[in-house]
């Protein structure tokens, strides 16, 4: 099961290092608008698939609330099926689809889940709500 905070589901995007921190800046700073996870992950984790207006805390490597998005969209397809329109908003940085799928391929791989064309993804499209904030006043 997922984690929860302030009674939402928590959005916990890559792994909880550097790249965390990295994909969460892109969110706050609005050129992260997408994502996409294994649908297995789900059924591992007994969870259910996000849905349109659902609000996500998006956490730090630590489990703490940096901003809170609500979910816009919400598709499983093939990964050989995700757009372009879809890869080049998750904001990474990639030229093209083949440079998002080597790299995403990579990226599951590299944690044990190989990826193959016909592998059901689940892409989200969210917009940010709000940044969680320190009570010093600092934004996290």
């Amino acid at each position: 099961m997922w984690p929860r905070v302030n009674g939402m589901r928590a959005m916990e995007l890559g792994t909880p290092d550097a790249m965390r921190a990295e994909l969460n800046a892109l969110v706050l700073s609005g050129a992260k608008t997408a994502t996409t996870g294994l649908l297995e992950e789900y059924a591992k984790e007994t969870e259910g698939l996000e849905y349109v207006g659902e609000k996500l805390a998006l956490v730090d490597a630590g489990g703490r609330p940096v901003g809170v998005i609500e979910i816009t969209g919400v598709e499983v397809t093939p990964f050989a099926d995700v757009t372009w329109e879809h890869a080049a908003a998750e904001g990474e940085g990639d030229a093209s689809l083949e440079e998002w799928r080597a790299g995403h391929r990579r990226f599951w791989e590299g944690l044990g889940t190989p990826v193959r064309d016909d592998t059901p993804v689940v892409c989200l499209t969210f917009r940010l709500l709000e940044h969680a904030w320190h009570p010093a006043g600092q934004e996290v």
